[in-house]
């Protein structure tokens, strides 16, 4: 399993992190740091025009805003393939 973590993701460590690591006590306390900020226009388009645009891209997951439900939602692939929606409901 580690083998495939490394050839995944370059930045996997086969080190154990120690439990008086301060990230760890910055997770025990509910703090979390963000390394990254990123910021991107939205187009309004389809739930198949986002796809069409994640796969040109080639990424996982795509965001984008639906005219037609005035929201911000999401597409995504799946590991069998084929592609699923997440769309937030406010309560």
């Amino acid at each position: 399993k580690t083998r495939l973590m490394k050839r995944k993701y370059s930045n996997f460590a086969d080190t154990a992190v120690p439990a008086s690591a301060p990230a760890a006590e910055a997770a025990d306390e509910g703090e979390f740091e963000i390394i990254k900020n990123k910021r991107f226009i939205m187009h309004p388009m389809t739930p198949e025009e986002a796809i069409l645009q994640m796969n040109l891209l080639n990424h996982d997951f795509f965001v984008f805003y639906d005219p037609d439900l005035g929201a911000t939602n999401v597409v995504y692939r799946r590991k069998d393939g084929k592609y699923g929606l997440l769309s937030p409901e406010l309560k």
